[in-house]
């Protein structure tokens, strides 16, 4: 199953916290608001309106036009010259020549030969281009994957800050029950204190938790394009594989980092042949023609001569150059396109390595968050069913004020774990899935219209004769961000439906 698969549609698994609307009211709803966005919408926004996506397009648009350029050396070259002349003073004039005279030509000049330099040229510009579209890959699935960490980063941040304003509620309403018991001699002021301090700490707690929230819809604002609203629960992530040898086999094959680490030292092969070509004969056959009128300024004696006021020339030859010596300027240029060429091999090496390790990494991180998720569920369970028995042995006098305090914090911390966990092993999951090579537009199946199809640019410019054949004139793509509200930490929605307190 592909991944649009998984994004045509939004599953019920997910974060276990509801999510949250920004501009909703922040009291407490017994039922979470409909979701207005999903992350299938979100990626859609971010492949059309990102700048980082849409500026790496435009470099492969760029690295198209290498094609022509090269080709170019090897095509026939037309020029036009013109020219007066009118001559002020010569001593040695016999009468004979004219005094002023004007040329109009044209040029005809044929490459023939030039020892392999633009073939090979050709090949490196269309090997680089390959590598270009090799790098709008990992564009893609390098955006995709912030749009999943971004959205991911409001759930988890909405979703804290609704545990923080529930842990503020209770403690004010144990605080009140405290002062109340402490009026009538039940408690002590030390237990008044504790109270207090306990919900000073989880006032400012809150306030972290909605600076953060803060942040994360910035974040959300600055990849996507747009403020989050009610953001539905991620759909499960299809086809993780079954352990890191799987996912790095994978990787090795369709990563697209390393397919234009591929490209691009394959290309500087080519690089070494066009150097080569240096040092070898260049040929070329011209042909010219020359219209020229001396204004009726021929004199008798140049008529007589046999020097006509106008007319017609034409030449045609074969030009041969043979490089003899350059002091050493060729081998130096060899020598350094070998060195390029060896960096280029060393950066396969050096970005194969980095897929392993972030395919294992990653892969490592979210088996590491299903077992904290795993336990963090435990704890949750745990620490609720310690809560209660803790206020229960409170109300016969066994348990302190502190202790219900401390079971409280431990309950919040398990609960901002579970979420975090929850969070981490979704964008983990993807991390794997995009390292695979397996998290782009196409995998993705995204709708909001045609997909940006990178061959389209370079079958219309690859063949272009014309010099007078512009672009468009350039226009901004991605969307601005200036007219977006600043974003504000309120949440809706459920805080736990389940929690004891």
């Amino acid at each position: 199953m592909r991944l649009s698969h998984f994004l045509a549609g939004v599953s019920a698994v997910g974060l276990a916290i509801p999510v949250a609307a920004q501009t909703a009211p922040p009291a407490a709803q017994t039922q979470a608001p409909a979701p207005t966005e999903t992350l299938r919408e979100a990626m859609v926004k971010a492949y059309n309106t990102n700048p980082d996506l849409t500026a790496e397009r435009a470099n492969l648009r760029a690295s198209d036009e290498e094609v022509p350029i090269a080709r170019s050396r090897g095509l026939p070259g037309v020029n036009s010259t013109a020219g007066y002349n009118e001559r002020l003073y010569d001593s040695d004039d016999s009468g004979v020549s004219a005094p002023r005279s004007g040329t109009v030509g044209v040029n005809l000049s044929v490459p023939v030969y030039s020892g392999g330099a633009v073939r090979n040229s050709v090949r490196a510009a269309q090997t680089r281009v390959e590598a270009g579209r090799a790098g709008l890959r990992s564009v893609e699935a390098q955006l995709f994957t912030d749009v999943v960490s971004a959205y991911m980063d409001v759930i988890r941040d909405e979703a804290i800050v609704r545990l923080n304003q529930q842990n503020v509620r209770v403690l004010e309403v144990n605080l009140q029950a405290t002062q109340d018991r402490f009026e009538v001699g039940d408690l002590t002021r030390t237990d008044v204190a504790q109270s207090e301090a306990r919900l000073a700490l989880a006032q400012s707690q809150l306030r972290g938790a909605e600076a953060s929230l803060i942040g994360s819809r910035e974040n959300y604002i600055r990849v996507v394009g747009t403020p989050p609203g009610v953001l539905a629960p991620p759909p499960e992530l299809p086809n993780l594989p079954a352990g890191p040898d799987q996912a790095v086999g994978v990787a090795l094959e369709e990563n697209p980092a390393l397919d234009a680490a591929e490209k691009a030292r394959d290309a500087s092969a080519y690089d070494v042949r066009v150097a080569r070509a240096g040092r070898l004969p260049q040929v070329s056959v011209g042909v010219g023609g020359d219209y020229y009128n001396r204004f009726g300024s021929v004199g008798r004696a140049g008529q007589l001569a046999g020097l006509a006021n106008d007319g017609f020339a034409t030449t045609a030859g074969v030009n041969l150059s043979l490089p003899l010596f350059q002091g050493g300027r060729p081998a130096a240029q060899v020598r350094q396109a070998q060195a390029r060429q060896s960096a280029a091999i060393e950066q396969v090496t050096s970005t194969e390595r980095g897929v392993i390790a972030q395919t294992r990494s990653a892969y490592a991180v979210w088996q590491s968050a299903l077992r904290v998720i795993e336990s963090s569920k435990l704890a949750v369970s745990a620490n609720r069913l310690s809560l209660e028995g803790v206020r229960a042995e409170n109300s016969v006098g066994t348990r302190t004020i502190l202790d219900i305090l401390n079971a409280e914090q431990e309950l919040l911390n398990s609960q901002v774990q579970l979420v975090t966990a929850e969070r981490d092993a979704y964008v983990a999951g993807f991390a794997v899935l995009a390292a695979m090579g397996r998290a782009e537009a196409q995998d993705l199946g995204l709708d909001g219209g045609p997909l940006y199809d990178p061959v389209a640019n370079y079958d219309r410019v690859r063949n272009s004769l014309s010099d007078w054949r512009d672009g468009p004139a350039p226009e901004p793509q991605a969307t601005r961000t200036t007219d977006t509200p600043a974003q504000t930490p309120v949440v809706s929605g459920p805080i736990d439906p389940v929690d004891p307190r």
